[in-house]
Parts: structure tokens; C-alpha cells; sequence
């Protein structure tokens, strides 16, 4: 049975950007380009949401929109009911708790200065500061060993590590605060083919574990179609296509949806 509540509602978002420069004189009239233009979709909980596009479509802003990281034009974003657009910076910062974000690059999203103890430590810190160093400890070296990682690498910075290692710091730290909701950003991308599955597999399987619910961004529709309930196309900021992973693949509707399947690789045998 479908909920009818949903975890998510994201309604007519619409985020744009300036588009003079820098150095622009005052009687220039200002110019915007329009990055997500009347987005719309629910997510309900435990469903991972793929949302696919080219690169520079929206698909990132619109995600960065949705956690408040950048403004929004217009629109409604719905967490458990509640618009959070409305609030303000201590209630934002409690949300933030439950929807937490995975980056596209593993190495730049982490501090270079910071051993990955303390990485992975910095939410609870932040949203925890009683917290006693006895018990950070002993809940990042839990989950430092929940996404493959030995707890005794604790002490280590990240220049000492894969891009794939670094990647699963990068989900330690989003799982740390045991969120509702993770926004992955082209979490593989930046990866080898061999560890994109790796990681993949390592986010469904902690999905079906802490009974997660993902938006997962990406440009492959390869992968959208293996780890996604739903998938929503964009299409230079609009929402094109919406439909289950299956349906979507079986029956693509949009002229453009129907060119990012045929583009996808199929391999035969010699």
C-alpha cells in the first residue's frame, strides 16, 4: 500500500541565477538564467528517487534548493508536512539533522586539515556539543566499519586514501546524525567503473538496513535504472518525464528521455 503522506514534497521549485558580471555598471539591467523552472515530485519513505539529466540541466541546484544550501525563486519544499523554506536558521539547522547530502568529488568535499575521525565526527559536534569524545569515538569507529572502513584509520587525513575510500568517509559522515533522507550528487561519478558498484551496492545495502529514503543525481541512466524506484528526467531545468524506474525504461514518453536511453550502452557478445 502506496503512503499518502510522503516524506518530501517539492512543489514548483524555481532557483535562478545572475547571469551579468561581476563588474557590471549600474544602468545594465539585470539578467538571470533560470536553473530549475516549476519542479515538482514527492518521495515517499524507504523510495530512492533518481533524478537524471545532462550536466548543467538543474539536477544539482535543484537538490541544493531543496536543503536550502542556495535560495530559492518560488516554491514549496515539505518536509513531513512542514514547508521548510519558511524557516529560519535554527529550525533549518534541526532539519538538517534528518536530510543529510553526499558530494560529487570524495576528496574536495572533505577537509584536507581534519583527520577523518574528525570528518566524520563534525555533525554530531556540531548538533551535539555534550556529546563526550568517549562516546564521538566510539560512534564514528561504528560506522567507519558499517561502510567498509578499518576503525583503526581512524587518525588518517584524507590524502591518504582512494577516491573510493574517500567516498565512503564522505557517506560515514552523512549517516552519522542517522538521517531520513540522503541527497546523492553524483556520488560515483568521480569514481573508476569498478568502485561506482561498489558504492552503489554499499548505499542500497544501508538503505534497506536503516529503512533510508535517497534522491540519487545522476547523468548515467544506467545506474538511475539500477538503484531507483522512480526516476524524473530534466531537461534544461524542467521536470520532462516522471515514471517508475521499469515503466520509464520500457515506455519513455519524451523525445529526450527516449535519446538519454538510446544513448546508454549495450554490450553483445564476439
Amino acid at each position: 500500500m502506496i503512503n499518502v503522506n510522503p516524506i518530501l514534497e517539492v512543489e514548483d521549485i524555481e532557483v535562478e541565477f545572475s547571469a551579468n558580471q561581476q563588474f557590471s555598471f549600474p544602468w545594465q539591467q539585470k539578467k538571470f538564467i533560470k536553473a530549475v523552472d516549476g519542479v515538482s515530485f514527492s518521495l515517499q519513505e524507504g523510495e530512492t528517487m533518481g533524478i537524471v539529466g545532462e550536466t548543467g540541466c538543474g539536477k544539482s541546484s535543484l537538490a541544493r534548493a531543496i536543503i536550502k544550501m542556495i535560495p530559492i525563486k518560488s516554491g514549496k519544499v515539505f518536509w513531513r508536512g512542514d514547508n521548510i523554506i519558511s524557516f529560519n536558521k535554527s529550525k533549518t539547522q534541526k532539519i538538517r539533522k534528518e536530510i543529510q547530502m553526499i558530494f560529487q568529488d570524495p576528496l574536495a568535499s572533505l577537509n584536507p586539515r581534519m583527520n577523518i575521525g574528525e570528518i566524520i565526527s563534525e555533525p554530531l559536534r556540531t548538533h551535539f556539543p555534550k556529546m563526550t569524545s568517549n562516546d564521538l569515538k566510539l560512534q564514528v569507529r561504528e560506522m567507519m566499519e558499517k561502510v567498509g572502513l578499518l576503525p583503526n584509520l581512524i587518525n588518517r587525513y584524507p590524502h591518504e586514501f582512494s577516491g573510493g575510500q574517500c567516498q565512503r568517509i564522505g557517506i560515514a559522515r552523512a549517516l552519522i546524525l542517522k538521517p531520513k533522507l540522503i541527497i546523492c550528487d553524483e556520488p560515483v561519478s568521480a569514481l573508476d567503473v569498478s568502485i561506482q558498484g561498489q558504492i552503489i551496492n554499499l548505499l542500497k545495502s544501508i538503505q534497506n538496513e536503516l529503512k533510508l529514503s535517497l534522491i540519487f543525481i545522476t547523468h548515467d541512466l544506467s545506474i538511475a535504472k539500477h538503484i531507483s524506484d522512480n526516476i524524473m528526467v530534466l531537461y534544461f531545468g524542467k521536470s520532462v518525464e516522471m515514471n517508475s524506474s521499469k515503466e520509464l525504461f520500457s515506455n519513455p514518453l519524451h523525445p529526450y528521455t527516449k535519446k538519454l536511453i538510446s544513448s546508454v550502452p549495450t554490450f553483445t557478445s564476439l
